[in-house]
């Protein structure tokens, strides 16, 4: 639930707006220059490897020119503030500022604290952020932490696997309840020569049967897969305790139950984000 309570920023119209200020003229250009700025003015390589299956091509055309439009430092500013802005609009002022958000921030960046740094790119440029004096954004910030190192995790398994790029994302749009082929192609900068290409390299390792569904081996690998990402994941929940992570797991359902009531994603992905979904 944390993660989805991150989420909140990628539907934020204030961020993109505010880059928009500042020239960029593309959503993709946005949501790259937000996930990427805490890497510092870096350039395609290091993000394509810390974003894992987006589009090489997809990146290079961003990336490093939107460095010259603001700087890393700036885009940082600018998400905080609207992650702040769509988090008071989405939760309001009650919730925003209930004694139980302090606590959920407190719980979280406890577990967060415990996170492992090596390997993990994402986690631990984000890790290196101040932690915002506001509850909510305090929150906002830890959900973060939580979600990168999460996902540094899968990533490093998903490698081990050599399931690279849109392999793993066609993988996933093959089960109930994942990402949707129109998602991935929107948002991610491949071609439909790519995901054929992904589909047949699936299909020889009898992952994916002729019609693109999971073949039982391939339902298996991917739970395998989650399995395995949950125990490379348990640092911070271990470190907080079973109580803890059932407080903090109560309250941020409850936040994420409000935030989506609130508007916070767009209907077609709600049913996802309410679960809890990576995404």
């Amino acid at each position: 639930m944390l993660n989805s309570l991150h989420s909140t920023i990628y539907f934020s119209p204030d961020f993109d707006k505010a880059l928009a200020d500042h020239g960029f003229d593309d959503p993709m250009a946005c949501y790259v220059a937000g996930r990427a700025a805490a890497l510092g003015p870096v350039g395609p390589g290091p993000v394509s490897a810390a974003f894992y299956s987006f589009s090489h091509a997809m990146l290079a055309s961003h990336l490093p020119r939107i460095w010259t439009l603001a700087d890393p430092g700036r885009v940082q500013e600018l998400r905080r503030a609207a992650a702040d802005a769509i988090l008071r609009r989405c939760l309001g002022a009650e919730v925003v500022g209930a004694p139980e958000m302090a606590e959920a921030a407190e719980l979280a960046l406890r577990a967060a604290e415990a996170g492992l740094r090596p390997g993990r790119a994402l986690y631990a440029a984000h890790a290196d952020l101040p932690v915002p004096d506001e509850p909510h954004l305090a929150l906002w910030h830890a959900a973060t932490l939580l979600r990168e190192h999460r996902g540094d995790g899968h990533l490093a398994l998903l490698a081990e696997a050599e399931l690279y790029g849109l392999d793993a994302l066609v993988l996933d749009c093959s089960r109930e309840g994942g990402l949707t082929k129109d998602m991935v192609m929107l948002k991610r900068g491949w071609t439909e020569d790519d995901w054929a290409a992904a589909q047949a390299r699936l299909r020889d390792r009898d992952l994916l049967d002729e019609d693109g569904r999971l073949t039982e081996e391939g339902a298996q690998f991917r739970d395998d897969l989650e399995e395995e990402t949950d125990r490379l994941d348990l640092a911070p929940y271990e470190h907080l305790g079973p109580a803890g992570t059932a407080r903090l797991t109560d309250l941020a359902t409850r936040f994420t139950g409000a935030a989506a009531a609130g508007g916070a994603f767009p209907p077609p992905l709600l049913a996802m984000f309410a679960a809890g979904s990576d995404g």
